[in-house]
């Protein structure tokens, strides 16, 4: 742990399940006098077209992090402006999303991530960022689910 203020990291990959998990770790970090840092995994398949790319040219690869930095900003802006105060610093990293998180989760007190719900076989094969995270986090990890995810498919029979 850092002896600073708290350093909560948040993945955000644009989904309806980040939100939630960006709120809460904007509430927490209000609450513990906090900073968050918004991590966005990606790749080539996933990024963003930079403006600078046009027919016949392929821009560097600086660039196409700027877009994706840019789609996360204005993907989590709406939501960072609730929590005026709260030191927001946002990073764009070329990798899986969860290794992404896993390497900034190195200085960091906590890592936050939202719960996508696939659930049953298909959640298996495909595997889960935050069962990964979870897994490998030098840090604690919390797991944001809404009531959307909350309510999905088990691979667990209940009752």
């Amino acid at each position: 742990m850092t002896t600073e203020k708290p350093l909560i990291i948040v993945g955000n990959d644009g989904s309806d399940a980040a939100e939630p998990a960006l709120r809460w770790a904007l509430d927490h970090a209000r609450a513990v006098g906090g900073a968050v840092r918004v991590v966005r995994g990606w790749s080539m398949k996933t990024a963003p077209r930079p403006e600078t790319q046009t027919v016949g040219h392929i821009p560097p690869i600086e660039d196409f992090e700027a877009a994706v930095l840019q789609d996360l900003r204005s993907d989590t802006e709406r939501v960072a402006a609730d929590h005026a105060g709260v030191e927001v610093e946002y990073v764009a990293k070329r990798a899986p999303a969860a290794n992404a998180l896993l390497d900034c989760a190195s200085d960091a007190d906590l890592v936050v991530v939202g719960a996508r719900g696939l659930g049953g076989f298909r959640g298996l094969t495909l595997g889960s960022v935050a069962d990964q995270v979870s897994r490998h986090s030098p840090v604690p990890v919390v797991i944001v689910r809404d009531r959307k995810t909350a309510e999905t498919e088990r691979s667990i029979p209940q009752g």
